[in-house]
């Protein structure tokens, strides 16, 4: 089975706790800026056809991803959901498969994007989620399952109560979407929630409302999911890089 298959990189924050005027996908790692090492690896994988949404000082992004990539703007940061809505008017007639990555998620491989694409290959599945277990799981969204072992839906650090945030499954905020059903559930999600933003993963349960499945796709290695959120951040995974 051939399935079209398209991405999408989220790159449009500012990144407050850098602490940095630079915008953090832009921040250097092994050589090149951390949004080009997503960009690069999508390209790997096989994927010719890449969008980045661009916001916080995005003249800056744009002029580094350009040669590779189609740009989408983000004027108001209202969250992940609300960054994926800014290029419905590419995608509204695309009936293949969409990755959504992060732009600061740089140790991703391109055999895991290759990888969803293969788990949601599949008439039943509309959407993978990328997950890993963590000893320390605060901050991240966790992973609800259900008893078939799909996601039933997955909650935000705030969102969470004390039992859900126990669970040590969290979101590595890298996706594979059935692109239609994707803007289709966008159109559904709100803003109730601690956050007040329109939250990305909440479309799982509108796929799950329409008799479909999410699939986990949980990571051998957790460090290929780690985001840069600081300085430590960086400086943590220059060192992994290194093999220090």
């Amino acid at each position: 089975m051939k399935l079209s298959v398209k991405a999408l990189v989220l790159a449009a924050g500012k990144g407050v706790r850098m602490k940095s005027e630079l915008p953090k996908v832009l921040h250097m790692f092994a050589g090149k800026p951390l949004v080009l090492h997503v960009v690069n690896n999508l390209s790997a994988a096989g994927i010719d056809d890449i969008t980045v949404v661009v916001g916080y000082r995005g003249e800056m992004v744009e002029e580094v991803v350009r040669p590779y990539a189609r740009v989408v703007w983000q004027h108001q940061q209202l969250g992940t959901g609300h960054a994926v809505m800014q290029t419905k008017s590419i995608f509204q007639d695309f009936s293949g498969g969409l990755i959504v990555a992060c732009g600061d998620v740089p140790l991703m491989k391109p055999r895991t994007f290759r990888n969803i694409v293969k788990v949601g290959l599949n008439d039943v599945v509309k959407a993978v989620v990328v997950t890993m277990r963590i000893d320390n799981p605060f901050g991240y969204g966790r992973i609800v399952r259900d008893s078939d072992g799909n996601i039933e839906r997955i909650v935000e650090e705030k969102d969470a109560t004390e039992e859900i945030r126990k669970i040590d499954e969290v979101n590595a905020g890298t996706y594979f979407f059935d692109a239609k059903l994707l803007f289709e559930g966008l159109e559904t999600i709100g803003t109730n929630n601690a956050q007040g933003e329109y939250y990305l993963p909440d479309v799982v349960q509108y796929i799950r409302s329409r008799g479909y499945v999410s699939k986990p796709y949980l990571l051998d290695d957790p460090l290929e999911g780690v985001g840069v959120n600081s300085q430590e951040d960086l400086k943590r995974i220059e060192a992994i890089a290194r093999g220090v």
